[in-house]
């Protein structure tokens, strides 16, 4: 059998196609647990105990591996298992480097500072942040595939009678709050029922700020999360959380200067008890201050500005702050009650050189929510381990734009059943230690990583995707994200115009921080004179990787997975890590 690329309309190129055949440390790894070419269901289960470390599985998961493999037609009459049935199996899905099951097994009855948490910027937005349009598909996206938090910018609309959703300053499009509010309802708990956060950027007058207080309430009524207390010294755990969405955003202007000088005025039970007159006593002070009282929208006084302060203020679940008044104040903590602060991504570089034990200590029991610089006006993203290893949890990114950055965080939050929250390891919780990404510390394991080969792209791709006049040239890029020490990439060779490239190449990678390290995989198609041709990539938690020999399935520049395309790859961590 040939394949046939043309040239011109007179001339064509041919090459000897080659099949799916296991490579040569397949075949051997095959005689090695059968016999005479056959395997039976206990040599398959000896296989699996002593490569793939799955010692605590049965004869149940080897009936499911022959299950998975009877469409092949390669079986003997009594249930052997030949060959290209063995490598069928190791190609499936079944024998996924991740769980197969996704199940949430992190503690998740800890404060919600321990933990990552799935986050994203300028949710609404679906391209660039300066002329893009502005819609709900993004947001439902978003959260359809683990977003935990969602961003929306509030400003008043042109007529300055109601809120609109937009990247304030830009030509960006803008989009009707309401609609937003209804797609975060309808979507929160779509992965998972663990929480969702509404970060909002509040650029609006009290009055405005009033009528979103009372969307907010009429849209996610029984979901909506109020603290009740003043003072809480941890916050709720996800598992203490669950269907519930939660408000962060600054405290109205209004309500941080009655604070101020509340010495010399009336305390808010008592406004908000003059507005309500005699005629309302059936409502008590406690439902004032929780916010559940409700202000006639006809009632007009001077101090209906400052209770719609307070009736926006009380819907405050997480209340956020962000760095302007400078370093020394960001970090300071408040006994009585933990916060949220953010910043940029510049900003938590400045700040970690000198006070990076500092960050560690506040994430402990405070949010940190990181965005991208400014500058970022192609919705590209940053690195996000520089805020992952010093414990922030809101590492948030723009999830409408491409690249290894947002491969890294789509990779991390597979873990723990991909329901948006992530545990921190115990390095970042311990207040005795505090860790510090920056200091070198001894190796814990080396992972070793062997790249056997790869199939697919010729299922996924049509024949010309690649080189128009051959079949592709592909070659595989394999790196660590991490702590700066254990960052580290290689390549491999180049399989010449191989359409089921055989690489057989082993790498190591020595890791002092294995809790907070991702092995990712980016495979190109080699071209002389021009860019180099994506061809799929994936990365993967190392807290949840299964050793042995896996099937490696690859996904596209979005982060969505081919249906066909992986490659066949072993792992073994020496000695044996346990996360």
């Amino acid at each position: 059998m040939s394949e046939t690329f043309k040239v011109c309309f007179c001339c064509s190129r041919s090459f000897k196609e080659k099949t799916r055949q296991p490579p040569v440390s397949i075949k051997r790894l095959f005689e090695a647990y059968s016999r005479n070419g056959k395997m039976s269901s206990d040599d398959l289960l000896r296989f699996v105990s002593e490569v793939q470390g799955e010692g605590h599985l049965g004869m149940d998961y080897v009936q499911d591996i022959f299950n998975s493999v009877k469409h092949h037609n390669v079986f003997h009459i009594h249930g052997f298992v030949h060959l290209n049935a063995f490598y069928r199996y190791l190609f499936s899905d079944t024998n996924s480097p991740l769980p197969l099951t996704r199940k949430v097994h992190h503690d998740m009855k800890a404060p919600l500072s321990h933990y990552f948490v799935y986050t994203g910027h300028n949710s609404y937005l679906t391209g660039n942040q300066v002329n893009s349009r502005s819609s709900v598909e993004p947001i439902v996206q978003s959260l359809r595939k683990g977003v935990k938090v969602i961003e929306l910018d509030l400003w008043p609309n042109p007529s300055g009678n109601a809120a609109e959703v937009r990247h304030g300053g830009t030509l960006t499009t803008h989009e009707d709050l309401q609609k937003c509010l209804n797609a975060i309802k309808d979507n929160a708990f779509h992965v998972s029922d663990y929480p969702v956060i509404v970060t909002l950027e509040d650029h609006l007058p009290p009055n405005l700020q009033g009528k979103v207080a009372k969307m907010l309430t009429r849209t996610f009524r029984g979901m909506l999360y109020r603290s009740g207390s003043e003072s809480c010294k941890h916050f709720p755990s996800p598992e203490e959380l669950k269907k519930k969405i939660l408000i962060s955003t600054k405290p109205p202007k209004e309500y941080l200067e009655s604070q101020a000088t509340q010495s010399s005025r009336r305390t808010p039970i008592d406004i908000a008890t003059s507005l309500s007159g005699p005629s309302r006593s059936g409502i008590t002070s406690s439902m004032s201050w929780r916010g559940e009282y409700k202000i006639p929208e006809d009632y007009v006084s001077e101090e209906e500005e400052e209770c719609e302060a307070f009736g926006y203020r009380d819907l405050i679940a997480i209340h956020a702050g962000n760095c302007k008044s400078g370093l020394e104040d960001c970090l300071r903590e408040d006994p009585e009650k933990p916060r949220r602060i953010s910043m940029n991504e510049q900003w938590l570089e400045n700040l970690v050189r000198t006070r990076g034990t500092d960050v560690v200590r506040f994430t402990q029991r405070n949010l940190v929510r990181i965005y991208p610089k400014g500058t970022r006006v192609d919705s590209s993203n940053y690195d996000p381990h520089v805020g992952w290893t010093h414990g922030a949890q809101m590492v948030a990114f723009n999830m409408q734009g491409h690249g290894k950055q947002l491969w890294i965080m789509q990779g991390m939050f597979r873990a723990n059943g991909g329901c948006g929250y992530v545990k921190k390891p115990r390095i970042l919780l311990d207040t005795h230690r505090l860790f510090d990404p920056c200091k070198s510390l001894p190796i814990k394991t080396t992972l070793k990583v062997k790249i056997f080969t790869g199939e697919g792209w010729d299922l996924d791709f049509p024949q010309t995707h690649f080189d128009q006049y051959s079949p592709p040239d592909f070659f595989v890029k394999i790196g660590i994200a991490g702590v700066p020490r254990d960052t580290v990439s290689y390549r491999t060779e180049t399989a010449v115009d191989q359409w089921f490239p055989i690489w057989r190449q082993e790498f190591l990678f020595q890791l002092s921080v294995p809790e907070l390290a991702l092995v990712w995989f980016r495979v190109q198609d080699y071209d002389n004179d021009t860019q180099n041709d994506f061809a799929g990539q994936t990365c993967l938690p190392l807290t949840e990787l299964k050793t042995g020999v896996r099937a490696v399935r690859l996904h596209d520049k979005a982060g969505k997975p081919y249906k066909n395309s992986r490659l066949l790859v072993s792992f073994f961590f020496d000695p044996p890590y346990m996360s």
